[in-house]
């Protein structure tokens, strides 16, 4: 009997089917064709966090070297300080069972009442479990935004943004999308694993946190006309997040099924057809197959079959890779068109990504996909001829992204306004800061030992030489009469002053 039309509560685990002779195991729409697995959400969640330090390496390898450590450290950083939101009153915020079309309360503040009872998000899943699942959500979202802050913002206001961020935007967002109560749930809105709350939000938060912060030095000049540092750390990235993508969105079907199953296959391959075309865009222009333009591709790639990976077919996964891997890669100019430094794109990965994928999710969504997991109904997408549902995913997109533009520029106003008064908040380091690097400035420590390799080459006293990236080796570069002066002073250090001399050609 169809539960839809018998009018049964779709939330009720169907009858196990069983059926060797049919290729597809039964219909999905009528039986329940997997069992429930706690174990695989607490595998999923460690795999989220794993995608933390990926947007850390990633970051840190796209920047200059003398910010490369900074970046890493933001990045798990943000992990502590959300992880404490979430159980302070974040979760309590987004998950409550009684909340608001927008928010919820504090009935579990600190974690009050939290433990066996069925979650928000499924029935099959106690609500401690749900909890620390979707902390590592909240978690890689500000990651992920806070890349804004690179090779120029300072790291205390960063740290306060972080949690002020968490609770008035990402929380109400979260709200919104995965709580019953939210009004873009109840107006139907699909987003499987966090196209708005996680990706769109994160890309408008971070393109706000541009404006405020300004441009860097040089911005625009040959100055700032660099490579990515370390291509390496770009690759180690990727890696964490592709792996880790696989918690993210197969571990949002809430349980060990069918659907997960479908979620982790359409994810892995819209994000290597996101790699190949962004590739492929590239070396129509420069005749190169970049690893920078690859990782860039499969990034895009799992942005954007993000909300639709628990709805779409296997071959709609294409689609989504292809159109995920040209528009990001065309939004990377958008940057010069809005006249804004966003030094590591992440407005154009993260939130064209995120748009691109709740609009592709509108078109190609399908009841019988959802359905998989043995309860989820849908009225689907343009494959089942709901054509409002285009409608219905604009609306979840713009009201996301322009809540998140809108307050994070609020945030961030009132955080460096207070900074006129008390120094240590303002946004953004002095310009002597910029040059030295915020390795130096705001860490004291450097993602590599160049300070030892400045020392072995004992550069003379009586030479002013500027200090670059962290590791003192521009005015070797521009002044060549140092270097020849320093080989004749010390001979034995001519090896040290080379490896230096080389270090200076490099970004």
């Amino acid at each position: 009997m169809d539960p839809v039309s018998s009018g049964l509560d779709p939330t009720t685990p169907l009858e196990p089917f069983h059926n060797v002779t049919d290729i597809n195991g039964g219909d999905s729409r009528l039986y329940n064709l997997n069992p429930g697995d706690i174990a695989w959400m607490i595998t999923a969640t460690a795999l989220v966090l794993l995608m933390i330090p990926g947007v850390g390496f990633f970051y840190s390898g796209l920047a200059r070297r003398k910010s490369a450590l900074s970046l890493l450290w933001l990045s798990v950083m943000a992990t502590a300080v959300v992880t404490f939101q979430w159980f302070f009153w974040g979760y309590s915020l987004a998950f409550s069972h009684s909340a608001t079309k927008y928010i919820g309360n504090l009935d579990n503040f600190g974690l009050k009442g939290v433990l066996g009872a069925p979650s928000i998000g499924s029935p099959r899943v106690p609500d401690l479990l749900f909890c620390v699942f979707h902390g590592m959500f909240a978690a890689i979202t500000v990651a992920i935004g806070v890349g804004a802050v690179a090779e120029r913002g300072r790291i205390l206001p960063c740290i306060i943004y972080m949690f002020i961020w968490t609770t008035i935007v990402y929380d109400a967002l979260a709200c919104w999308t995965w709580n019953s109560s939210g009004w873009v749930y109840q107006l139907g809105g699909l987003d499987f694993a966090g196209g708005t709350p996680v990706h769109i939000a994160s890309g408008c938060a971070a393109l706000a946190y541009s404006y405020m912060l300004g441009k860097r030095k040089g911005h625009g000049t040959q100055e700032l006309n660099y490579r990515p540092h370390n291509v390496t750390h770009i690759v180690i990235g990727t890696v964490f997040l592709w792996v880790g993508w696989f918690g993210f969105n197969a571990g949002s079907a809430m349980s060990a099924n069918l659907r997960a199953i479908m979620a982790a296959v359409v994810t892995n391959l819209a994000a290597g057809v996101g790699g190949i075309t962004w590739c492929l865009v590239d070396y129509r222009l420069e005749r190169k197959w970049s690893t920078v333009g690859f990782c860039s591709g499969v990034v895009a790639g799992l942005v954007t079959i993000t909300p639709g990976s628990g709805y779409v077919p296997p071959w709609a996964a294409v689609v989504f890779g292809v159109c995920g891997g040209v528009a990001c890669n065309y939004a990377t100019k958008l940057k010069y068109f809005l006249r804004c430094d966003d030094a590591l794109d992440i407005f154009a990965v993260h939130g064209v990504g995120g748009l691109v994928g709740n609009l592709l999710t509108a078109f190609f969504a399908a009841d019988y996909i959802a359905h998989l997991d043995g309860y989820t109904v849908i009225s689907g997408g343009w494959l089942n001829h709901h054509w409002i549902q285009l409608g219905y995913q604009i609306a979840d997109s713009v009201a996301g992204g322009s809540y998140s533009f809108i307050v994070t520029c609020l945030i961030l106003g009132a955080i460096d306004g207070i900074g006129k008064f008390l120094p240590l908040l303002k946004l953004r380091a002095s310009e002597e800061e910029e040059v030295l690097g915020i390795d130096d400035v705001e860490i004291g420590e450097f993602a590599y030992d160049y300070v030892e390799l400045t020392r072995e080459v004992n550069l003379p006293e009586d030479e002013d030489l500027e200090v670059d990236e962290g590791m003192s080796t521009h005015s070797l570069h521009n002044h060549p009469s140092a270097m020849g002066q320093h080989r004749e002073k010390n001979h034995d250090s001519v090896d040290s002053s080379q490896q230096l001399a080389d270090w200076a050609h490099r970004p």
